[in-house]
């Protein structure tokens, strides 16, 4: 699986929420929808609900006959041992977590800093060799750990935080991609629903939230972040759209994507977010956009990813 024969255009990210836990009928609805709707790419990984995600997911597509043939099924495992028997055994357990034989494409969630990572593309290529995955994946890793990887195996797909708000992948992260014909497959396409609109200027998450690790929501960076918004928002009431429609539509046509994975936990989000792939878009209205993205970029500090994780 190469750039040139790129995955599903718009899949739904089925991840559970860091922020809250979502009404189980309401997923698997969500889920429904999204098939009916032509949405055929589900991606999941080992640490989203401490597997309870790949559970679902598995129910999901055992519930009905050719179910499984019909999707695109991609999953992750964060590992803290780097070996080929880890992955192996990580892919085993995701199977049968998932209720399936195969797995369309599997990442290394993320890399080990300093490490020699080449025994877990071992591994992987073992995995691929068993047909247990079709394709390999790698998430928030550097262009030096993927070339790394690259001396013993071939890497299929790179999955980057990628928005309008967070465009560092931009500088060597995605030329390397399109280079080595690997598909780029863009995560946190709404920045933590931010470029929903939905946020006021005043945070009020509690203490433990998670989302203050993330460097667009810290004290020093969140009013420059919530003044692009506004303008961004300026751009959306101008077009007739709502903001998370031009977002997605901007992250579709960036020339390095080859799939844009955005979540929903219910029928209408949806919807709505397949709406957004034919909404008509008035003349330059990305291009503005772009001008307002990079302006607010110089004042972004590049954490090398959007949660400035360093495993």
């Amino acid at each position: 699986m190469t750039a040139s024969r790129p995955f599903p255009s718009f899949p739904l990210g089925m991840g559970g929420s860091y922020y809250g836990a979502h009404d189980e009928a309401g997923l698997q609805a969500a889920l429904e929808t999204a098939l009916a709707q032509g949405i055929t790419h589900f991606d999941t990984a080992t640490d989203y609900g401490g597997g309870d995600s790949e559970r679902r997911l598995g129910q999901f597509l055992k519930a009905q006959p050719g179910r499984r043939e019909a999707v695109f099924l991609a999953s992750k495992v964060n590992l803290d041992e780097v070996s080929a028997d880890a992955v192996i055994h990580a892919i085993e357990a995701s199977l049968r977590r998932l209720q399936t034989d195969w797995i369309n494409l599997y990442y290394l969630h993320w890399p080990r800093t300093g490490q020699d990572l080449r025994p877990w593309m071992e591994g992987l290529e073992t995995a691929r060799q068993r047909g247990l995955i079709g394709a390999v994946g790698v998430s928030n890793f550097s262009v030096a750990q993927m070339q790394q990887l690259a001396e013993v195996g071939r890497i299929d797909a790179c999955q980057v935080g990628y928005n309008l708000l967070w465009r560092f992948p931009e500088r060597d992260v995605l030329p390397y991609c399109a280079e080595q014909d690997i598909a780029v497959v863009a995560y946190s396409a709404l920045a933590h629903g931010i470029l929903s609109g939905r946020y006021s200027r005043a945070l009020t998450f509690a203490p433990d939230d998670q989302r203050w690790s993330i460097a667009l929501f810290r004290p020093e960076v969140w009013p420059q972040v919530h003044a692009s918004v506004q303008a961004f928002g300026a751009v959306a009431h101008r077009a007739s759209l709502p903001l998370a429609t031009l977002a997605l539509r901007w992250l579709l046509t960036r020339p390095s994507v080859s799939s844009v994975l955005v979540s929903a936990a219910s029928p209408a989000q949806v919807e709505a977010n397949v709406r957004a792939l034919a909404a008509p878009l008035p003349l330059g209205v990305l291009d503005e956009l772009t001008a307002i993205s990079s302006r607010v970029q110089a004042l972004i500090p590049d954490e090398g990813n959007p949660f400035g994780y360093h495993p």
